[in-house]
């Protein structure tokens, strides 16, 4: 039996993987996957791609573009989630920052340089118009690292999956003054080049078996319940999330690839736009 090991952030987006683990899918045709809850998100898991520390990262598309073009050796094999991302962006429930106008030239909270975090902060200033040359930045790791860091005023705002924030919000913890969705589909599937080399046969097997499952997703029996008691949700939020999220099972098109690369080299996140042949790879 095959090991693969697999690593994604511990938010809603990844159920289907779990489902797919506990329903021993993936060990019915010969392979052990070896799930790795990674809550530092996108700049972690492309370290941990680097590091061979995971074969395959379900990752956000931005960070991963960004790192192939660093010298990443790995290669996204599909879109994973077609819908976009949807930002909110946060500060403390105490803060003086009523609007995202409020917070330009202020410090941002991001888990990681590299991160979705960060590149969606460049996204954002841009969108509002603002220097983005001189942005800020303030490491936090997790969101419990935001979570202190906004309280006690090392940073002045946060931006993360709008849904997943949400129960700080409820709870009077953080106030979220705006949204950022990402202008391209928000998770692919990246893959090391040694194991695409080694084992072709073993990630199509994968792919086959998720894209099976994330087809299906919705159509699942109480999956609101499910999603909202496992992931501390309101279940009306769970709904308004599903009624926006789509899944994918297609490569990501070429096009998306050259739009998402001119917006991040625009922005000064990249260097240089590298082939769709350097960044993905078909299955």
């Amino acid at each position: 039996m095959k090991t693969i090991k697999i690593a994604g952030v511990p938010e809603h987006f990844n159920l289907p993987w779990h489902l797919c683990i506990e329903n021993g899918e993936f060990e019915s045709i010969g392979i052990n996957s070896e799930w790795t809850d990674v809550p530092e998100g996108t700049g972690k898991m492309c370290q941990m791609l680097r590091n061979g520390e995971t074969d395959i990262a379900v990752i956000l598309t931005e960070g991963i573009v960004k790192d192939i073009n660093a010298g990443n050796p790995s290669k996204i094999v599909q879109v994973y989630v077609e819908s976009p991302l949807i930002w909110g962006i946060h500060v403390d429930a105490k803060s003086k920052f009523k609007s995202i106008a409020d917070l330009e030239n202020t410090k941002i909270a991001i888990s990681r340089y590299g991160s979705g975090s960060q590149l969606m902060a460049y996204v954002n200033a841009n969108n509002q118009g603002w220097k983005t040359d001189n942005l800020q930045f303030e490491v936090v790791n997790t969101i419990d690292g935001a979570v202190e860091a906004l309280t006690n005023g090392t940073a002045d705002y946060f931006m993360w999956e709008r849904f997943m924030t949400k129960p700080l919000v409820d709870k009077g913890i953080f106030r979220r003054v705006g949204d950022c969705p990402t202008p391209w589909p928000c998770f692919v599937i990246a893959v090391r080049d040694e194991v695409l080399k080694k084992h072709p046969n073993t990630i199509a097997q994968i792919l086959e078996v998720i894209n099976l499952t994330t087809q299906e997703f919705k159509e699942i029996p109480c999956i609101d319940v499910t999603l909202a008691s496992k992931y501390h949700q309101k279940i009306e939020d769970i709904r308004e999330w599903l009624s926006l999220t789509e899944w994918s099972q297609n490569q990501l098109p070429k096009e998306m690839l050259n739009k998402i690369q001119n917006q991040l080299f625009d922005l000064n996140i990249i260097e240089k736009k590298g082939t769709f042949a350097e960044i993905v790879k078909a299955i």
